[in-house]
């Protein structure tokens, strides 16, 4: 194994160039294990590293720390360190698939690094949604990887069902390609191993229960996952992937697997959400008005064009919602650094009258 088959290109290894005068070594990193990470080596040696502290405050928020498939810049056999490597920089992502953390805060959870191709596993029976597939594919757009659609279980429905739900999502983002599979008869594997080869790494996303453990065991050519059923009344898996891991395959390539995602909230601008609207951003330079809220405002062409049933009334309101979130989240996000400003004006204020006071004067003997 080279660091090449790993993902490393011209671009790491320009931005390596100090490290390597360190003498650092690259790694990948593999597993996260909350107080460490998996890191693998360009021979293929596999070490628990520890994040350094230098990295760890110089990061300003948790998508800032490394990541499961992030590049380290690693020093081996740091003094007073238990692990047998520490990591002392983080390389800059070339990709980045990411998420709004769950809850109601502003952070960002990266869910994997560098990735080439991010495949969204979902069926054409009961995990079929077409707003959640939006809100995937606003999250895979805004990542920069290239974005494929798994309609998998193919072989639990008819030739007819899993056309029409082909044809929805192709209708929703033309772009993506949609393959059929079926973990079950190996149907599909292969075209999935057709984006696979040394240096590229894939990454699958998806509801718990749709059937992505099984794939990747297709994949991976034995049964590297435990799989888990699916609950007949709720329709929901249990979580067979409890912790993001990037697996090398033997035929060549990397895979990220993902724990079952229960909410996709998305971390984007509103330039992305609206690469990922394409149709009504362009209906919406016909409206009469350009600041037009697209509500009951007159001479709204994307009004006109539901009405007439040229878009969907349904597509339009996850828009909104979308958007609504978005804003939402750049208002917490104002608050937060103001706050976290705030608080380092305080701190820093705080010093200054430590450090400027005048020491007592000593009293005459």
């Amino acid at each position: 194994m080279t660091l090449n088959d790993l993902g490393w290109n011209d671009r790491f290894e320009a931005e390596f160039a100090e490290y390597r005068e360190k003498g650092w070594e690259p790694a990948r990193l593999i597993r996260d294990n909350k107080i460490s990470y998996g890191a693998v080596l360009d021979d293929g040696t596999e070490m628990e590293v520890a994040l350094g502290g230098a990295v760890y405050h110089e990061a300003e928020t948790d998508a800032e720390l490394p990541a499961v498939g992030d590049w380290v810049a690693l020093e081996m056999g740091a003094e007073g360190n238990e692990y047998e490597g520490l990591i002392r920089a983080r390389l800059e992502r070339q990709t980045c698939l990411s998420r709004k953390a769950p809850g109601k805060g502003t952070e960002e959870q990266v869910m994997a690094a560098n990735v080439n191709v991010v495949f969204a596993v979902t069926d054409a029976g009961q995990d079929f949604n077409l707003r959640r597939m939006e809100r995937y594919f606003t999250v895979m757009l805004r990542s920069g990887a290239r974005s494929v659609v798994l309609l998998n279980k193919s072989d639990l429905y008819s030739d007819e069902i899993n056309q029409m739900a082909k044809e929805a999502l192709k209708a929703l983002s033309p772009d993506v390609e949609v393959i059929l599979t079926s973990a079950i008869e190996s149907s599909g594997v292969d075209a999935i191993r057709s984006y696979l080869e040394p240096g590229v790494t894939i990454a699958l996303i998806g509801s718990s229960g749709v059937g992505k453990s099984s794939l990747i065991n297709q994949l991976i050519g034995q049964d590297w996952l435990w799989t888990g059923e699916v609950n007949g009344v709720t329709g929901k898996g249990t979580h067979t992937t409890t912790a993001r891991e990037l697996l090398p395959l033997k035929a060549g390539g990397m895979l990220i697997d993902n724990p079952g995602i229960r909410e996709v909230q998305v971390w984007t601008d509103a330039k992305t959400l609206k690469e990922s609207f394409r149709d009504f951003d362009e209906v919406a330079t016909q409206c009469k008005y350009h600041d037009c809220k697209h509500r009951s405002d007159q001479g709204c062409a994307i009004q006109a064009a539901i009405e007439d049933g040229t878009l969907s009334r349904e597509r339009f309101i996850n828009y909104l919602k979308l958007d609504f979130e978005l804003e939402k989240l750049s208002q917490r996000k104002k608050k937060r650094e103001l706050t976290v400003s705030r608080r380092t004006r305080r701190e820093l204020n705080s010093k200054g009258e430590k450090y400027s006071r005048k020491p007592p004067r000593e009293g005459r003997r």
